[in-house]
């Protein structure tokens, strides 16, 4: 019998060469043996992709997240989506974009076209982008429909490994960034991961980084993104400028500021050249005053767009976060009051989180006077239940 290689065989099969390998792991290959640390897979043997699905369905990785999984120069964003040839990938990456540069209205009306797509890399990612944005139209139907959508197509009993994986990192991305449980259905994310393409698996090192940081795993969750930080081989700018984000939500727990600061302007360096603003607006509450210590001063006009970013997107997550985990996140501040009453939360004085923010200790003083009466509290110690884990 001759036997073929993984390289050849995905080359047979149109897929990756970790497709392929997963397949072998898991035994979806009759005949396939290991050979010295090398699988040899029989030349007759039949591609289990085919098997257990309807013939319409299709499944092509290079259409999952196009613009999350591209190393693109910073400043060229657009430059590199008008290169791409016309048709789904591009547009799915264009949606990317308006999502990721906080134009939530085109992104949802762009990534509605592919909720129903036969290519289930094209579904996943409209179902991501239109959850998202849908939180940032304040259409909370919207937004919980395709979550559900999500959950249901990680849930499924199909035996398809890359459907598996695909599915499982786009349903955990969307459940941890709400800040709520992790369906049962989906598997661990060590079981996948590395079956990811680089520029996703940047990205799934920032929902596990991110994952970590709620269960206070701080130092953890810092040597999650340094060293993915430091082993990709390319920048991937979308996810580097999560990375760096969830690395300043972790150091300024620890109250170690400088090191704050140097993710968050690293951060900025990346978003900036192509407006890749959203993510600055998501984490705002969770970045402990950073933005209004650093970018606020420097780039007011910037500023003002990412905190309306905040307030749009914010007032979604909680009609989403709030119901289902039963925990009752202040609705109510201003964002400066949110990011002052966080420090406080976290033990800050009021010296220090004027010192940081770049305001007298005596208006920190009233901002925490005027957010203690909107929550109905008289004490510091009764903020925590009120805040971003």
């Amino acid at each position: 019998m001759k036997y073929l290689t993984v390289k050849e065989v995905a080359q047979n099969w149109n897929v990756s060469t970790r497709v392929v390998q997963r397949y072998c792991l898991e035994g979806k290959i009759e005949g396939a043996k290991k050979v010295s640390n090398v699988w040899q897979i029989p030349q007759n043997a039949s591609n289990p992709i085919n098997n257990g699905r309807t013939k319409q369905e299709v499944i092509d990785t290079s259409n999952l997240m196009p613009l999350l999984n591209t190393p693109f120069k910073p400043g060229e964003c657009l430059k590199y989506i008008n290169n791409i040839k016309k048709g789904d990938s591009r547009d799915i990456a264009l949606c990317e974009y308006y999502y990721f540069s906080g134009q939530a209205e085109k992104a949802a009306k762009m990534a509605e076209l592919y909720l129903t797509s036969s290519d289930l890399s094209l579904r996943l990612s409209a179902y991501l982008i239109y959850s998202y944005a849908n939180l940032s139209l304040g259409n909370i139907t919207q937004a919980k429909y395709a979550l559900s959508m999500l959950k249901k197509i990680a849930s499924s009993k199909k035996d398809i490994p890359l459907l598996k994986d695909a599915s499982a990192f786009i349903a955990t991305a969307a459940a941890i960034l709400l800040h709520l449980p992790l369906p049962n259905e989906i598997p661990p994310m060590k079981e996948y991961i590395n079956f990811l393409p680089e520029g996703l698996r940047m990205f799934a090192l920032y929902v596990h980084a991110h994952y970590r940081y709620l269960q206070g795993e701080y130092e953890r969750s810092i040597g999650i993104v340094e060293t993915a930080i430091a082993l990709q081989k390319e920048t991937y700018p979308i996810s580097s400028i999560y990375l760096h984000l969830v690395a300043v939500m972790d150091y300024m727990s620890i109250k170690n500021v400088k090191k704050a600061q140097k993710h968050l302007l690293a951060a900025w360096d990346l978003a900036r050249p192509d407006d890749l603003i959203e993510a600055f607006g998501e984490h705002h509450g969770l970045l402990g005053g950073m933005l209004e210590a650093v970018i606020k001063k420097d780039w007011p006009d910037d500023f003002k767009r990412i905190i309306d970013i905040t307030y749009r997107f914010s007032e979604g997550w909680r009609k989403v976060h709030n119901p289902i985990t039963g925990r009752d996140v202040a609705d109510n501040l201003t964002t400066t009051e949110f990011a002052a009453a966080m420090l406080a939360a976290r033990g800050w004085t009021n010296q220090e989180i004027g010192e940081h923010m770049n305001i007298s200790a005596n208006t920190v003083k009233q901002y925490m006077s005027s957010a203690f009466q909107k929550l109905g509290i008289n004490q510091r110690q009764d903020l925590k239940k009120y805040m971003l884990d």
